[in-house]
């Protein structure tokens, strides 16, 4: 008998499955009666086969990294030179350095790599136990097995269909004789078949899926970020030192005057209304296969959420937050470029300036907030030892750092251009208070659109929040020195 692979002997003994019911093959049958039982035997091949290249490419994660790093340094000094020399950077410089710029952005999102390749691996062994149960309760006598020759037919089918879609995928590969095997297996169901709807189609129903493919909504996450107040009364008022004293020097008989200049004053804190108003049939909300109150509910949340991200950063302060951008008491420095955050020599000086601007107090505490664009700017710049400001935290076991500070992301930052404020730089929670008055409330009205067929819902929340302490802000700005 000529020796097969394994795949090869289980498609042989399906085959022998369908023309003859041989108990001596029950022990090799494990198989078929998972793929009977609803399992996804390609999905499972597929996760399996893929689950050790994963491994090891997550295992290799930080050498690539930190190699790529030095490379981009690397290739960004010749592009420095270049530009110093002949006042512009060589096509293929600047092309390479794209191409390792977009390698050092991959990274960015390892955790979600891995976590993916942990939840393939966690199906793939839920999977295989499934089987496993299924194995222990096969027939011992597979002539006397209710379905009859006709049902295991259509398991073996089954089965082999799935394995050679993975053949057609690369998962498994299969030779000629194998293949032969398969579509033997195959011939034996083609009298009906799922492609013709009068041959079998429509007693094989698609699958619906009870889950909504939604794209990614960015948003500024402000309440990471500012200190958060619960109120029950319209406004919040703090009270703020705005003047102080200067201590003074006395001769032993002399007289003592009085050191003024010690003064308080409220920051009023308001907490004004947003809104969402969303209107559904009676007939969707009856019908739909999701429920469709708590899905409008989380859309709700989520855009009340870029609201508010996006008022923190520019919000005018009128019927709204008041922005950092916005507030004419958040000190700022130039970036020494008109159009960039960079100085006219390609270094960081404008973004250290930036820094060391802001009190020792606040600096403690400090956090960058920029968007994806201007950060892929920061990570080309030097201080003036020609060290980059910019590194990769998996060299040092934390996360990436500017200059040995944290930084969060905010689409809602404008990028670099002429007068923009693409970087922000202090301590927020002591600089920014958000007061919440109304977390988010549902009105269901089903009188308003009666006629109509229709319940309209009517999200709100009231919440406000302004810039309490500026001086523990600062703003960089794109301006010629």
């Amino acid at each position: 008998m000529k020796k097969f692979s394994i795949v090869a002997m289980a498609g042989a003994l399906a085959l022998a499955v369908i023309l003859a019911l041989s108990a001596d093959l029950s022990s090799h049958l494990g198989v078929f009666h998972a793929a009977a039982a609803g399992l996804d035997m390609n999905h499972m091949l597929i996760a399996m086969a893929g689950a050790p290249a994963l491994a090891e490419e997550v295992k290799a994660a930080v050498d690539p990294l930190m190699t790529a790093f030095e490379e981009f340094k690397k290739t960004n000094d010749d592009r420095l030179r270049e530009i110093e020399k002949k006042g512009s950077a060589d096509p293929v410089t600047a092309e390479k350095l794209g191409k390792i710029e977009a390698t050092l952005q991959q990274y960015e999102g390892l955790n979600q790599k891995i976590t993916t390749s942990a939840e393939q691996a966690k199906a793939a062994k839920e999977a295989s136990d499934r089987i496993e149960v299924m194995l222990s309760r096969l027939p011992k006598n597979l002539a006397q097995d209710a379905r009859g020759e006709d049902g295991w037919k259509t398991t073996a089918n089954d089965w082999a269909r799935a394995v050679v879609h993975a053949h057609a995928v690369g998962v498994v590969n299969l030779s000629k004789d194998e293949q032969k095997i398969l579509a033997d297996i195959a011939a034996e169901a083609k009298a009906l078949n799922v492609s013709t709807d009068t041959a079998g189609g429509y007693l094989a129903p698609t699958e619906y899926v009870r889950e909504i493919i939604k794209g990614v909504t960015e948003m500024s996450p402000a309440r990471a970020l500012a200190r958060i107040r619960n109120t029950a009364a319209k406004s919040v008022e703090i009270p703020k030192r705005t003047g102080q004293f200067a201590a003074r020097r006395v001769n032993e008989q002399g007289t003592k005057s009085e050191t003024t200049g010690l003064a308080y004053g409220l920051e009023e804190l308001q907490a004004p209304e947003m809104y969402a108003l969303v209107d559904i049939t009676n007939q969707m909300l009856e019908d739909s296969a999701f429920d469709m109150e708590a899905e409008i509910r989380e859309e709700a949340s989520e855009q009340f959420a870029v609201r508010e991200g996006a008022e923190f950063v520019s919000g005018t302060g009128v019927g709204e937050m008041e922005g950092i951008l916005i507030n004419g008491g958040v000190g700022e420095n130039v970036s020494g470029s008109a159009a960039t955050i960079a100085d006219v020599d390609g270094q960081a000086n404008g973004l250290l300036t930036l820094k060391y601007g802001l009190k020792t107090a606040y600096a403690r505490n400090a956090t960058w907030i920029m968007n994806r664009t201007t950060m892929g700017s920061v990570r080309k710049l030097k201080d003036a030892e020609k060290n980059y400001i910019w590194m990769p935290g998996l060299a040092q076991g934390r996360p990436n750092t500017i200059d040995g500070d944290p930084y969060v992301e905010f689409p809602d930052m404008p990028s670099e251009a002429a007068g923009a404020y693409p970087v922000a730089y202090g301590d927020f929670r002591r600089g920014f208070t958000i007061v919440d008055r109304i977390a988010m409330e549902m009105l269901r009205d089903p009188y308003t659109q009666a006629t109509s067929g229709a319940i309209r819902f009517i999200f709100r929340r009231r919440v406000g929040g302004k810039v309490v302490l500026a001086e523990a802000i600062r703003k960089l700005k794109c301006a010629a020195a």
